[in-house]
């Protein structure tokens, strides 16, 4: 199963319970259909860019989370349809980091091996 980030903005409201419904919908979605759920990240409220319209209003600050997961493309299709249709959801965009443990592994590896860190004592 390919491993995905899902970076997304959501409307705003004062009570948490609604991004709580939203990332929880989400999760259940990516564990039902077979997929692991790996990491949760709140990144918090903040103003977006631009005025953003979806679906019937306009918004101008947003929650800001994302999703670290790995799920079958067919489910990812059907999470895509989910975002889509969901009115708390103002943008979201999926990133593919890989299609094998092995290959993320690898390329951490050489990373770290590749980095020389200056001690400034």
């Amino acid at each position: 199963m390919p491993f995905y980030q899902m970076l997304c903005i959501s409307t705003h409201y004062n009570e948490y319970r609604h991004i709580k419904q939203l990332v929880t919908q989400t999760c259940n979605h990516i564990m039902n259909n077979g997929g692991v759920v790996r990491k949760i990240d709140s990144w918090g409220t903040f103003g977006l860019p631009q005025r953003m319209k979806r679906h019937a209003g306009y918004s101008n600050t947003g929650d800001y989370w994302a999703l670290h997961f790995d799920t079958s493309p067919r489910t990812l299709q059907s999470l895509n349809k989910i975002m889509r249709q969901d009115p708390l959801v103002l943008r979201w965009t999926v990133l593919k980091l890989g299609a094998k443990v092995e290959d993320l592994a690898s390329e951490g590896r050489k990373a770290i091996q590749g980095q020389e860190i200056d001690d400034p004592l």
